[in-house]
């Protein structure tokens, strides 16, 4: 019989201070003292570089000050209603706005301006080659645009190690190179399937090896 793990919360929500900051100092510290209110903040950079998260810091912050927050995913269904009570919007994978999306973003822009709200947005690609209307692209850039650099293997090897040992997990070198040559080499994925090995070393009763984790991928079906 397997031991069910159970959900004792250990995955840290995202923050400023549990973000790997890699060579992404200057994006963190724009962000990290972004005024409020302030001009539209953008950040751009590949999967995984960490733009979500920041974005979800940035937010994390103004809840924590008692402000409301509209967050708003490229693939979030329609309608996008403007809320007065408002005092942070976000926009996340901008470059995957479709025509009906992009109008619900640029009336967001609208609204937000006219009540001196703050947006902060993020996407793959620059402001100047989003594929997005022209008046939309024009106002992703009007503010502070922040490139998202993704981490060294150095960095992903520490950050992977630091949330290994918050977790209490021992992850050895022979583990940290299977993750890092058989899977995606983005931090989010990576930290998404350290999740899950946790979680099915809990079940099985086993240290994280590489048999395990080999189990593991053959039990859930995931790509090695």
């Amino acid at each position: 019989m397997k031991q069910i793990p159970l959900p004792i919360g250990l995955d840290a929500e995202p923050g400023f201070d549990n973000f790997v900051v890699g060579d992404n100092a200057a994006a963190l510290a724009g962000l990290h003292h972004l005024p409020m209110p302030s001009a539209p903040v953008y950040l751009w950079g590949p999967a995984g570089a960490g733009k979500t998260h920041l974005l979800a810091a940035l937010a994390r912050r103004a809840r924590a000050e008692g402000a409301r927050v509209g967050w708003f995913d490229a693939a979030e269904p329609l309608p996008w209603d403007f809320d007065e009570g408002w005092s942070l919007i976000v926009i996340d994978g901008a470059e995957r706005l479709d025509p009906e999306h992009q109008h619900a973003a640029f009336a967001l822009f609208v609204e937000a301006a006219t009540h001196a709200v703050p947006l902060a947005a993020a996407g793959r690609l620059p402001p100047v080659d989003l594929p997005l209307r022209d008046d939309l692209r024009t106002r992703l850039g009007w503010g502070p645009v922040h490139q998202v650099q993704p981490l060294s293997e150095a960095g992903t090897r520490a950050a992977l190690r630091r949330e290994a040992d918050r977790r209490g997990i021992f992850l050895s070198d022979e583990v940290m190179d299977f993750l890092l040559t058989r899977f995606a080499r983005d931090l989010g994925s990576l930290m998404a399937l350290l999740h899950r090995l946790d979680s099915f070393s809990l079940a099985e009763r086993r240290a994280v090896t590489v048999p395990l984790l080999k189990k593991m991928v053959a039990e859930e079906g995931l790509a090695a």
